[in-house]
């Protein structure tokens, strides 16, 4: 696993934290997680780690144009219910509203698993990715705080990992044990400390990510949430941000009941499957659908994995690979 290679050179518990935690940021247990995931640090020390200025909502404004320029239709606010199948080709979809779209090929970016399991007919799902839906094994949940304040706090970086006193025992209970503890980590995003349009002058923005239990654990989030939320608003005033609770403003969250609702997660996944060895590189679900034809995955459930590099390498691999199939239809 990942933190038995670095415990293997570093002695010091917190170093070791520090240098194992990478694998929570693609949804992964570091003591569970294959030492493969080391890698992260590496690239993230080797190339850096890059910010588009307007954060991620920029990236999806330009692919928003892009897709404009070469004539692409957009459908918001719409759900796809099941994809279409015929004589073991995926022909198009069905949307929640009844009606039918129909296609030369379909790309879908949701859960594979949520796929495999509900959106396609069963007979024409090959045995191994019923065996991989079956068998999967999740990432944990998220609860996202998203919120401003109407002060700044400069020494504050863009990126800060805030540890609780636990690591192993809260992983545990995060991952195995399904349990919702009191305690916590954090991973803490101050966009305004690159990019000050986030904020007015003066304010500043921030969202906190905190590894919870995903919908296995049986939390109700309509009450936990909302605890939850004080407690990490206490703790960040507490300590990093001091002023915190009395200047917090226009914020709102996302527990594991909007990931399921939202982006169709299963369980609420904050990331699809976990990395572990056996749901990684080729283990993962392929891009190019697995029984049927036509049919291809972009996202974090499928290969290479999840993360905002992994997902977009995703849409590179599919550059690839449709074409390739074109010629061969």
């Amino acid at each position: 696993s990942v933190w038995w290679m670095v415990a293997r050179h570093i002695k010091n518990d917190r170093l070791r934290r520090a240098f194992s935690i990478q694998p929570l940021l693609v949804g992964g247990n570091p003591f569970s997680t294959t030492a493969i995931y080391g890698m992260i640090n590496h690239l993230e020390r080797k190339h850096g780690v890059w910010f588009a200025m307007g954060g991620t909502g920029a990236l999806v404004d330009a692919l928003e144009r892009l897709m404009q320029e070469e004539g692409i239709k957009i459908s918001l606010d719409t759900t796809v219910d099941q994809i279409t199948v015929d004589n073991g080709r995926a022909t198009g979809v069905v949307l929640q509203d009844g009606r039918e779209l129909t296609a030369d090929l379909v790309v879908s970016n949701m859960d594979p698993v949520h796929v495999y399991r509900n959106m396609l007919p069963a007979r024409q799902v090959s045995a191994v990715a019923k065996v991989r839906s079956k068998a999967s094994k999740l990432s944990m949940g998220l609860y996202v705080l998203y919120f401003g304040a109407t002060k700044t706090w400069p020494d504050v970086a863009h990126h800060t990992v805030w540890f609780g006193k636990r690591y192993k025992s809260l992983l545990d209970d995060i991952f195995k044990n399904k349990k919702l503890s009191d305690d916590f980590s954090l991973y803490v995003h101050r966009p305004t400390a690159t990019d000050p349009s986030f904020a007015p002058h003066g304010c500043d923005s921030f969202y906190v990510l905190c590894p919870v239990p995903n919908l296995a654990g049986g939390q109700d989030w309509s009450v936990e949430g909302p605890k939850l939320r004080d407690r990490i608003v206490a703790a960040l005033d507490r300590t990093m941000m001091p002023g915190l609770a009395d200047t917090i403003t226009a914020e709102f969250a996302m527990t594991p009941e909007d990931f399921r609702h939202d982006y169709l997660s299963v369980d609420g996944a904050g990331f699809s499957l976990s990395p572990f060895f056996t749901q990684s590189a080729w283990f993962r679900f392929h891009n190019k659908g697995e029984g049927v034809r036509d049919l291809y995955f972009v996202g974090a459930g499928t290969h290479p994995g999840a993360g905002l590099p992994g997902v977009v390498s995703s849409a590179k691999v599919l550059e690839l690979l449709v074409p390739a199939a074109e010629a061969i239809t």
